[in-house]
């Protein structure tokens, strides 16, 4: 495998402030590193000294040792770009913001290498962060693949750890448009559940995890159609699948997610057989992330974008209010 050429090294000194952190935690409070996760994989890549030595994670730092960061350029090879559509929002020399489509995953991971934002984007433009790892280049956060909206890539180590640490701070600001079964009890409301590993299933998120992070999700009514309705949702946090949690929490699943809502048990109570075949059509979570607002991580400069529902969703709405109008209903 070819070694990159170029490598960034950054040196540490450690202060008063860091004398006895475990060396892991240290790079993830400075503004060199992401993530305790992300100090952690550079650790055990062999891309962190102290005073020019290797260490592990755990080693405890003392008052004046110099951590060395090495961070290698992506080996964006690796992964395959691919002339792929991409609906770019806006870009420049730092960030990318993008419209994903439903059914697009973010990254490459096992079984999946293809067909992914980060195989479109190096196609795109060559030059993302290397910060996330080879199989994520540029990846600051990420949305399911089922759902639809915008998202933001950093195209270099800098606007990736300004990024990231926005994200951490809870600066983004990210607003989603969610079709909902039920008629909400008031106009607008909050739910404050953490959000862990389901208990039983480790491949679902669940507010009864037990060990569960906390989470907060803001949603209002925008518009309702009987005994479905159309959220704005915000999230303060932004855990594992936290807003199709939170809402199937307090009765009203998103449609088409049958993981959290069962879905198309929920559609057998719908009487009219028209409108249970449009419903039917939404063949995956009604979930768009509508907004995203940051600070521009080179400039400073507060960005807001906005997307508007995507087709399927705007076809199934449109039907809600003509079947609405027509005073029809749906059982519980």
């Amino acid at each position: 495998m070819p070694k990159a050429d170029m490598e960034e090294e950054i040196d540490l000194k450690v202060g008063e402030a860091g004398v006895g952190l475990r060396l892991d935690v240290f790079l993830a409070g400075s503004n060199a590193v992401v993530s305790r996760s992300q100090a952690q994989r550079l650790i055990e890549e062999g891309c962190v000294s102290v005073n020019g030595a290797a260490e592990k994670a755990r080693f405890k730092l003392r008052a004046g040792d110099t951590v060395t960061l090495r961070i290698p350029e992506p080996e964006a090879y690796e992964v395959v770009a691919e002339d792929i559509p991409l609906d770019i929002v806006y870009e420049d020399e730092a960030v990318v913001v993008v419209n994903k489509p439903a059914g697009m995953v973010v990254h490459p991971a096992a079984g999946n290498f293809h067909g992914t934002l980060v195989n479109a984007l190096l196609f795109h433009c060559r030059d993302l962060s290397g910060v996330g790892g080879v199989l994520r280049p540029g990846v600051v956060h990420r949305l399911d693949k089922d759902t639809s909206g915008l998202l933001v890539v950093a195209r270099g180590d800098a606007a990736h750890v300004g990024l990231a640490r926005q994200f951490k701070e809870h600066r983004v600001k990210k607003a989603y448009s969610a079709l909902v079964f039920g008629d909400t009890e008031g106009e607008e409301g909050s739910v404050a559940l953490p959000v862990g590993r389901h208990p039983r299933d480790r491949k679902k998120m669940s507010v009864f995890s037990g060990r569960g992070k906390e989470a907060l999700t803001r949603w209002k009514v925008v518009e309702r159609f009987g005994v479905m309705a159309l959220l704005d949702v915000a999230i303060e946090t932004g855990r594992t699948h936290q807003i199709r949690v939170h809402l199937n929490s307090i009765g009203h699943p998103i449609l088409g997610d049958d993981v959290y809502g069962n879905s198309s048990r929920r559609l057998q109570a719908v009487r009219d057989t028209i409108l249970r075949s449009k419903l039917k059509g939404m063949r995956r979570q009604a979930l768009h992330a509508r907004g995203l607002g940051f600070y521009h991580p080179l400039t400073n400069r507060h960005l807001w974008f906005e997307s508007p529902l995507p087709e399927d969703m705007q076809r199934v709405v449109a039907y809600l209010r003509e079947y609405t109008r027509g005073n029809h209903g749906m059982e519980d």
